[in-house]
């Protein structure tokens, strides 16, 4: 799995309100960005302190954050932090009120929507993050890299052969280490890549990297999310109600027939949203499927004279809160996994804990690798502009961070608590690790090409 998520775009035209000069469109930080409103005296200050301490953000206050919400950094280092939270709190001593916390039931029994905390933030607030990474999806068929099937195929194969060959290695890890039956129920947990996570690490980095990396990286794990979701619902679906599923169908078809005709009023589409995510989840499916299924039924290309299309600006205004809050709440609930001195001792001697950290750390970035080989080797496709083989070898290893979609389906993979808190140990750990040696080869690429350009800058400096 995008707290992620940064938008799938080319140039975008500043369209910040409430921000001017050169800070318009930013999305990050900048000084002053808060201090648009008017000067007041210290008088009428101190005199209305108390009123406006908890009135609503300007437009300009608004905007500001969430273009920093926007930023791929900080979103990354937002679910970061709400994973740190999570471990510690649930190693502390009030580990029992995170489990009472993560367990509190919420929501109306007479719509089968009596949900944990724990549940709702991975079949609603998940939703959204899919609802983004399915928007991003589809601008990049329509308007972006994708549309062009030359562009497109390295990234693509690089991505279901990153699927494949993951799989494919936790099997034969599993089954060599003797697992059998429900342990091998697993065999997804490896193939995703978080968007959030992964695009983070590669903002840190990426000072002197081609553009062209970002570009595939993201396209990479956009399609690893649609196959996500179509594994979670073929795969892990136990039972169909076909009945709301049609019903579902029925309003997804209304929602693409609303885009068709351009309606734009906000207050049509999220009533049918909510509706399409509750008759999915009514139907036994997992519910994160509606928030990618909306998505890609959202126009993406704009008309003559139009701006920008639904997909780009509904995405524009969705990815904040994608960032913000639903990933992070999802990594809060998701990663709080006790660990103790027999836990590494337990990870050592369960197959599917193995099989997960092997196929993370090897079996991700080999398939990445060898997907965009094949492709490139015997079709006219080729690498993007600027970029070797290394950087394609450092993305595959950056795509080896799975945790929020990894997470997810550990959920949805065992049914014995003591299995996932297992493996779920073990997405930290193999993330982490994938991370850890992602940096470091990114570092030397970034290293290399800081050098290219100085060295090409240096006859310029002669002459002058």
């Amino acid at each position: 799995m995008s707290s992620r998520h940064s938008a799938v775009r080319g140039p975008r035209r500043q369209r910040v309100r409430g921000v001017t000069g050169e800070h318009a469109g930013s999305t990050g930080p900048h000084p002053g960005a808060l201090s648009t409103a008017p000067r007041v005296t210290d008088q009428r200050r101190s005199a209305g302190r108390a009123e406006r301490i908890f009135t609503r953000l300007s437009g300009a206050e608004s905007n500001d954050l969430a273009g920093v919400l926007r930023n791929e950094t900080i979103g990354g280092a937002l679910m970061l932090g709400a994973a740190v939270v999570a471990l510690v709190w649930a190693n502390s001593p009030w580990s029992n009120v995170y489990d009472t916390v993560r367990e509190t039931t919420v929501g109306p029994a007479a719509l089968h929507l009596d949900l944990s905390l724990q549940t709702w933030a991975a079949d609603g607030l998940l939703a959204i993050f899919f609802f983004v990474a399915g928007l991003e999806l589809k601008r990049e068929f329509v308007v972006g890299d994708l549309r062009k099937p030359s562009r497109a195929a390295v990234p693509v194969a690089a991505a279901i052969a990153g699927m494949v060959a993951p799989a494919l290695v936790f099997l034969a890890v599993a089954m060599a280490a003797g697992a059998e039956g429900p342990a091998l129920r697993g065999w997804a947990i490896p193939t995703a890549t978080d968007i959030a996570f992964a695009l983070a690490v590669l903002a840190v980095i990426q000072s002197h990297l081609p553009p062209a990396l970002r570009a595939f990286l993201l396209t990479l794990a956009v399609v690893d999310d649609l196959g996500a979701i179509l594994v979670i619902a073929t795969v892990y679906t136990a039972s169909v109600d076909f009945l709301a599923l049609a019903g579902a169908a029925v309003l997804l078809l209304g929602y693409a027939l609303l885009q068709r005709r351009r309606v734009r009023a906000w207050w049509v589409y999220v009533p049918i949203g909510l509706a399409v995510w509750g008759l999915v989840h009514e139907a036994g499916v997992h519910a994160t499927v509606a928030g990618m299924a909306l998505a890609l039924l959202t126009r993406a290309r704009p008309d003559p004279g139009e701006h920008e299309a639904p997909a780009e600006r509904v995405e524009h205004r969705v990815g904040p809160y994608s960032a913000g809050i639903a990933v992070p709440i999802f990594a809060l609930f998701a990663a709080g996994v006790p660990i103790s001195g027999g836990t590494f001792g337990g990870l050592v001697n369960d197959p599917a804990s193995i099989a997960v950290v092997v196929g993370l750390v090897v079996g991700k970035p080999a398939g990445v690798l060898f997907g965009a080989w094949l492709t490139a080797r015997f079709t006219r496709a080729q690498l993007g502009e600027g970029l070797s083989w290394a950087d394609i070898a450092a993305v595959g290893m950056l795509a080896g961070v799975g945790f929020t979609v990894s997470l997810l389906i550990t959920e949805l993979a065992y049914e014995d608590p003591a299995q996932v808190e297992l493996v779920k140990t073990a997405v930290i750990i193999g993330s982490l690790v994938a991370a850890v040696l992602a940096a470091v080869l990114l570092v030397r690429r970034n290293a290399a090409y800081r050098r290219l350009e100085e060295a090409a800058a240096e006859p310029e400096t002669d002459m002058a």
